[in-house]
């Protein structure tokens, strides 16, 4: 996911965005607590993009 991608979005689907990815993030945890994510730069990638979505929140107010 880009940030050029999520700028022409609302503020809700923003929020839906956010709160989806923030529950995948939660899931792969569990998943490397119990040894079974086998690509650790999934947490990474979920991250970054969590954050990509913050600041288009916050450039959006």
């Amino acid at each position: 996911m880009k940030y050029s991608d999520l700028a022409g979005k609302s503020a809700a689907e923003l929020q839906a965005m956010l709160k989806a990815k923030k529950t995948e993030l939660f899931t792969l945890k569990i998943k490397q607590k119990m040894m079974q994510l086998t690509n650790n730069s999934e947490l990474r990638f979920a991250k970054k993009d969590i954050a990509r979505i913050n600041t288009a929140l916050s450039a959006m107010k």
